[in-house]
């Protein structure tokens, strides 16, 4: 018997986390979450997402055995901003099974349609700032920090559900022996002549490290807004990112520009702790995985730029040339293999012709879609 119940109870909560570890048990790419974060993220109370919106978790089994999981969002936030009355999903795992996924999407529909819902998009853990998308090219290597992975039946499970793509987004590699110096050549020339008017490229200041991060926020908020699906972060939400990545942030990979002052753009990116988190059973900290994440930081060889941006007004002056030729500086001189920018909108031209200009390959793709309710 194949029957699909809501999440309500601490053990429930405990299945739905579990779950992909058991899916992918046997799969060398899959990377578990850390399960007190995967904890506080989905309860009320623990992450400020719950402070305006609102989500149902879902677990499908059969005859008793954990098969699937899904997770209903009404993110208030991103219909306010965007004028819009979506819907969205997320936390999505289920075995190879359609008629799991039915079920399991039957109860997402209908949760949605009873708070007046008009489309179902997704995969999206909580919105486009948390992690999101469906991978659909680039099975053959681990996910890096913050990324997701999936199956690769994934996609016809969710195409058979009526599901159509609604945007692609690329992830970029960058290998060491292909860092290009040419790129970083160029890099330097658009550094002098921002200086000459004013702007200048530092690290972010750790000492000042909340100060720095509320001003991150506007800076976020303002270079983004006007991407597919963007909803503003709220103080507190950065506030809750900022302080799971501080105990990650290597400042010579963190750089801001100022303008007199004023803070123009940032570009981040973080190393890929996931090289560490894969090794740790079940997503348990206690009692070796703290360990593994405290003593082997040191063996990390890739990371993830996680976020680079510039607000209206200074944009294609360099300063996004600047920031990642300094990073690629520096990652040469940390001996790193690998560095993945990440994600990138397939129709974010500017962006994505210049990645293909410093030699980055796009190797991963992932998709996000959506269908009428």
């Amino acid at each position: 018997m194949k029957q699909v119940l809501p999440v309500n109870t601490a053990r429930q909560l405990k299945a739905f986390i579990d779950f992909p570890h058991a899916l992918y048990q046997d799969d060398p790419y899959y990377v578990p979450e850390l399960f007190i974060a995967q904890k506080d993220l989905l309860t009320p109370g623990k992450h400020p997402f719950h402070e305006h919106s609102s989500l149902q978790p879902f677990l499908a089994y059969h005859d008793g055995k954990v098969v699937g999981r899904v997770a209903a969002i009404l993110n208030n936030n991103h219909n306010a901003f965007n004028n819009s009355q979506d819907g969205f999903f997320g936390f999505f795992d289920a075995v190879e099974d359609a008629e799991v996924v039915d079920l399991l999407f039957g109860e997402v529909r209908r949760w949605l349609l009873a708070r007046e819902a008009k489309t179902m998009i997704g995969p999206v853990n909580f919105s486009t700032n948390e992690t999101c998308g469906l991978l659909v090219e680039g099975f053959d290597s681990s996910p890096v920090v913050m990324m997701p992975y999936n199956y690769t039946y994934y996609v016809d499970l969710l195409e058979q559900q009526g599901f159509m793509k609604k945007v692609d987004l690329i992830a970029y590699q960058f290998l060491a022996e292909n860092f290009n110096d040419k790129a970083y050549r160029l890099s330097q020339v658009f550094r002098e002549r921002l200086e000459k008017k004013g702007i200048i490229i530092r690290p972010i200041n750790l000492k000042k490290y909340k100060e720095e991060a509320a001003r991150l926020r506007e800076i976020y908020n303002a270079a983004w807004d006007k991407n597919l699906g963007f909803v503003p972060m709220t103080a507190k939400e950065f506030d809750y990112l900022a302080k799971d990545l501080k105990m990650i942030v290597d400042p010579d990979f963190c750089l801001v520009a100022e303008h007199q002052g004023r803070m123009v753009g940032f570009s981040l990116a973080i190393p890929d702790i996931n090289q560490i988190q894969k090794q740790i059973k079940r997503g348990r900290l206690l009692p070796t995985g703290i360990f593994k994440l405290l003593t082997q930081r040191s063996k990390i060889n890739a990371v993830r730029i996680l976020a680079l941006g510039v607000v209206e007004g200074y944009r294609k002056m360099g300063i996004e040339a600047v920031f990642y030729g300094a990073a690629m500086q520096k990652y040469r001189e940390k001996n790193m293999k690998m560095a993945e920018a990440s994600w990138i909108l397939e129709n974010n031209v500017m962006m994505n012709q210049g990645l293909l200009n410093m030699a980055a390959k796009p190797y991963k793709r992932y998709r996000i879609y959506e269908k009428a309710l």
